[in-house]
C-alpha cells in the first residue's frame, strides 16, 4: 500500500486546487460513518484543514470492511473528485477503494458531540483531532512561522541559546534544578550541598529567559532573536501561567529604547496581522465558535498607534481614576492587571506602553535613566489582558551595572563575570524585549486558558503525556 500517493484536504477544498474528475487518494481519520441500504456516507479528516471531505460509497454490501469502521479509525479513500450534492460542501469523492488502515473500537472517547475543554485537557494525547485544538495546532504552527519570517526578512539572526543555565535573569528563583546528584546520597561540604560533585560542578536550572545570552550575541551580530522554551517553578495554578511555555525574545544592538518600542508595537501588528491575512478559516471559526470579537480585537489594534506613556504619568491618570481598585495606586508599585486593563481599556481605547519604570521593581540589567531613580523598561499593554511584552534598554555601561547588582543583593558577581566581559570590551547601548508566544496565541484564537493553546501543558502537579 503506497501512503505517498495522496491529496489533502486541504488542497481539495481550501485550495481548491484539485480538478473535478480527478482521481484522488484521501488518508485520514473517520468523523462519522453513516450505512444505508443502497450506499453508505464515510466523513474523512486528514488534520490539513478544519474541514472534513466526505466519501460516497455506491452499493455498501460490496464493501464489508465497512462494518468494521467506527468514528475515530483511520482509513484510505480512493476515488474520483465529483460535485457534492450536500449542503455546505462543494465536492465529495466517489469512492471506488475502501481500506481500513487502523481499527477504533467503540470505546473511543471523541464521539459525535461537544466536549468540555476540561475533559480534552484529560484527553490531550487525542484532542487535536477535535475541531478546536486541530485549529488551535495548525494556527499555533503558522503564527510560529510568522515569527520567523517577521525576524529573518529583517536582518535578525536566529540564535539558540542554553535551556540549562547557571544564572537566573529575572531574579524571580522560581528555577527548576537541574541535577544528577542521588538524592539519597547527596554529597556535602560543611552541612551543604556540595554542588562541585554535580555533574556541571555547579548549580544549574532549566533557563527562565534567554535574554543575557542573546545580549552577548547581539554584542557581535546586531540583531538578534530567540524563540525556543522556558521555564518557571512558579505555583501557579491561572489560566495565563504554566512551567513551560516558549518565549520571542529579540535583542538589538545600537538601540536604544525608542527603537525598542518601534520593534514591539510593530512585531505585534505583524503576528495580528498575518493571523487574520494567513489564518483565515482558523480565525473564521475562532470567531464563530470560540469569541465573536476576537478578529475586531486584532483590527483595532492594527489600526492603532500605540500609546507611549511615563509610568509616572500613568500612576498620575489611575490615582485621579474613579474606579474601585482591589490593589491601591501609589507611585513605587509594580502596575496589576487591573490597573494595565484601565489605562487600555477606559483611559486610552488603545493599547499602551509603559515606561521609565521606577529602579527599585525592576531588574538588574535595565539601563538607570539621568535622574538616578527610573530605568528604561517598557512594558506593552492591551485591551483585555493588560501586559503582553516586557523589555527594556539594557545597562550598557559596566560601572552602573556593577553598582545595581550589588544594590539588588547580587553578591556573587563572578558568576556572571562572562555578563560583565561584554560590558568592558566594546560596550554599546543595546535593547530588547520578551514575548510569550503561548499568551499571543491565546490572544488571537480566543481561549481563555493556556492550557488550551499548548499541545501538552506543563503546569503544577501535571506533567502528562
Amino acid at each position: 500500500m503506497d501512503y505517498a500517493i495522496r491529496t489533502k484536504v486541504v488542497k481539495i477544498i481550501v485550495d481548491d486546487k484539485v480538478p473535478e474528475q480527478t482521481e484522488v487518494t484521501v488518508l485520514g481519520l473517520v468523523r462519522t460513518i453513516r450505512i444505508g441500504k443502497q450506499v453508505a456516507f464515510i466523513e474523512i479528516n486528514d488534520g490539513s484543514c478544519m474541514e472534513n471531505i466526505q466519501a460516497v460509497i455506491s452499493e455498501p454490501e460490496k464493501y464489508p470492511v465497512l462494518q468494521k469502521i467506527l468514528t475515530g479509525a483511520a482509513v484510505r479513500v480512493r476515488g474520483r473528485l465529483i460535485p457534492s450534492e450536500g449542503k455546505g460542501q462543494k465536492y465529495e469523492i466517489a469512492a471506488e477503494l475502501v481500506d481500513l488502515v487502523g481499527e477504533a473500537d467503540s470505546s473511543y472517547p471523541l464521539q459525535k458531540k461537544r466536549h468540555s475543554f476540561e475533559f480534552l485537557r484529560e484527553a490531550a494525547h487525542i484532542r487535536a483531532r477535535t475541531n478546536t485544538f486541530g485549529a488551535v495546532s495548525r494556527i499555533r504552527s503558522k503564527i510560529a512561522y510568522a515569527v520567523h519570517k517577521y525576524y529573518q526578512e529583517r536582518g535578525f539572526f536566529y540564535v539558540h541559546t542554553p535551556v540549562i543555565s547557571t544564572s537566573d535573569c529575572e531574579g524571580a528563583g522560581d528555577m527548576f534544578r537541574v541535577s544528577t546528584l542521588d538524592l539519597d546520597n547527596i554529597p556535602r561540604t560543611e552541612g551543604k550541598v556540595d554542588w562541585s560533585e554535580d555533574f556541571f560542578g555547579a548549580e544549574a536550572y532549566l533557563t527562565v529567559s534567554g535574554q543575557l545570552e542573546a545580549e552577548l550575541m547581539a554584542a557581535a551580530l546586531g540583531d538578534v532573536y530567540t524563540f525556543g522554551p522556558t521555564f518557571r517553578a512558579e505555583n501557579s495554578n491561572t489560566a495565563r501561567h504554566a512551567s513551560e511555555f516558549w518565549m520571542i525574545e529579540p535583542e538589538m544592538a545600537w538601540a536604544d529604547n525608542d527603537d525598542n518600542m518601534d520593534l514591539a508595537e510593530d512585531f505585534l501588528k505583524f503576528l495580528f496581522r498575518y493571523a487574520l491575512e494567513e489564518c483565515k478559516n482558523e480565525m473564521e471559526f475562532f470567531g464563530k465558535w470560540i469569541d465573536k470579537e476576537v478578529r475586531q480585537v486584532l483590527q483595532a489594534i492594527i489600526g492603532s498607534t500605540f500609546e507611549r506613556v511615563p509610568y509616572t504619568e500613568a500612576i498620575t491618570v489611575l490615582e485621579k481614576a474613579k474606579a474601585d481598585f482591589e490593589f491601591p495606586v501609589k507611585y513605587g508599585i509594580d502596575l496589576q492587571t487591573e490597573h494595565e486593563r484601565y489605562l487600555t481599556e477606559k483611559v486610552y481605547n488603545k493599547p499602551v506602553i509603559v515606561y521609565d519604570y521606577p529602579e527599585e521593581i525592576k531588574p538588574f540589567y535595565m539601563y538607570v535613566n539621568d535622574d538616578g531613580k527610573t530605568v528604561r523598561g517598557i512594558d506593552v499593554l492591551v485591551p483585555r489582558v493588560g501586559e503582553i511584552i516586557g523589555g527594556s534598554q539594557r545597562e550598557h555601561r559596566l560601572d552602573v551595572l556593577t553598582e545595581r547588582m550589588k544594590k539588588k543583593g547580587m553578591t556573587d558577581q563572578e558568576n556572571y563575570f562572562w555578563y560583565l566581559d561584554i560590558r568592558r570590551w566594546g560596550s554599546m547601548p543595546h535593547s530588547g524585549f520578551g514575548l510569550g508566544f503561548d499568551r499571543v496565541l491565546m490572544y488571537v484564537t480566543g481561549m481563555q486558558n493556556i492550557r488550551d493553546v499548548q499541545p501538552f501543558p506543563r503546569v503544577p502537579r501535571w506533567a502528562k503525556f
